[in-house]
C-alpha cells in the first residue's frame, strides 16, 4: 500500500538562504503518515481516545536537493515492516520525479503509560504492513 499526498512550500518554512529549513521536513513527514494512516482505515484520534499513542522511535533522514517557495511537492508513504507493536515506514518527498528528500520512520504504539504496547485488533490494518503475495 503506496500512500500519497501532496503540499506547496509556504514562504515561513524557508530560512535565510531561502530553501525549506531541514526540520520543516519532519512536519511534511508526519502529515503524510496522517495521510496514510487515513488511507489504511487507520481511526486515529479514536486511538488517543481509547488511551493509546502512536511515538515516532527513529527517524533517518537523507536530504538531497533543496526545495523552495511554492514548489509543489508529492510525499509517498509505504510500511516495509510490521511487528507486534511495532513497524517500519518508508517515505519520500519528491518535486516532480526529482528526489528531495528519503525518509525510513520506526514507529511504536504505547500505552497510556506510554510504554510499548501490542496493537489492539481494532486498528492491527492489514495496510499497516508490507504487502505480501
Amino acid at each position: 500500500m503506496i500512500s500519497e499526498c501532496s503540499l506547496a512550500v509556504r514562504t515561513y518554512e524557508c530560512d535565510s538562504y531561502g530553501h525549506v529549513n531541514n526540520a520543516n521536513y519532519l512536519n511534511y513527514l508526519e502529515y503524510a503518515r496522517y495521510e496514510f494512516l487515513k488511507t489504511v482505515d487507520f481511526d486515529y484520534p479514536a486511538l488517543i481516545e481509547a488511551g493509546f499513542g502512536v511515538y515516532i522511535a527513529r527517524i533517518e533522514i537523507d536530504y538531497k536537493k533543496s526545495a523552495v517557495t511554492d514548489d509543489r511537492l508529492t510525499i509517498r508513504s509505504w510500511p516495509i515492516k510490521k511487528g507486534a507493536a511495532s513497524g517500519i515506514i518508508v517515505q519520500e518527498i519528491k518535486r516532480g520525479d526529482e528526489l528531495i528528500a528519503a525518509a525510513k520512520v520506526t514507529w511504536a504504539l504505547v500505552n497510556s503509560r506510554g510504554i510499548p504496547a501490542k496493537i489492539p485488533p481494532r486498528w492491527d490494518k492489514p495496510g499497516l504492513g508490507p504487502e505480501t503475495n
